[in-house]
């Protein structure tokens, strides 16, 4: 994670108890960021990500309340300017765990907002925008099996 905010990285990043993170590697030198806090126990299904992403990141009165809107939403931001932006959700194992099916859904809208703003197409300064999503488990094993089903999507 030395290079985390710059580098290209994974998509997602997985952490367990056993995972040594320096504050340092997750919190970029300079700039605005913007920090959202998320707990996994919260989103066991669709309507609660929707509701938890939006109180969290103050989505605008528009937001539709679907995955598209989700993801729309994600890659926009522009009532939350910041230099750089951090996703981090607590006890992530239990992300959608009423529809595992849908938990892919949700990797794959996440990890498009981070490609998006990784993009220097369309940027004034012709640099994208760090935005990591951090997903934390309270156990080793549940780590590297969520890493397992990340992978597994070819995100």
């Amino acid at each position: 994670m030395s290079d985390w905010w710059n580098g290209p990285g994974e998509p997602l990043t997985v952490c367990g108890p056993g995972t040594i993170v320096q504050v340092g590697a997750i919190v970029p030198e300079a700039g605005n960021l913007v920090v959202a806090r998320l707990d996994g126990a919260k989103m066991t299904d669709a309507d609660h990500v929707f509701y938890e992403f939006s109180d969290a990141l103050l989505f605008p009165g528009y937001f539709g309340w679907n995955w598209d809107a989700l993801s729309d939403c994600l890659r926009d931001l522009n009532w939350l300017p910041a230099d750089s932006y951090l996703i981090v959700v607590e006890r992530a194992p239990l992300l959608m765990s009423t529809s595992p099916d849908e938990r892919q859904t949700l990797f794959r809208v996440l990890s498009r907002a981070v490609r998006t703003w990784a993009s220097p197409l369309g940027r004034p300064d012709g640099k994208g925008v760090p935005f990591k999503v951090l997903l934390l488990c309270d156990r080793d094993d549940e780590a590297v099996e969520m890493k397992r089903e990340i992978v597994s999507l070819s995100l």
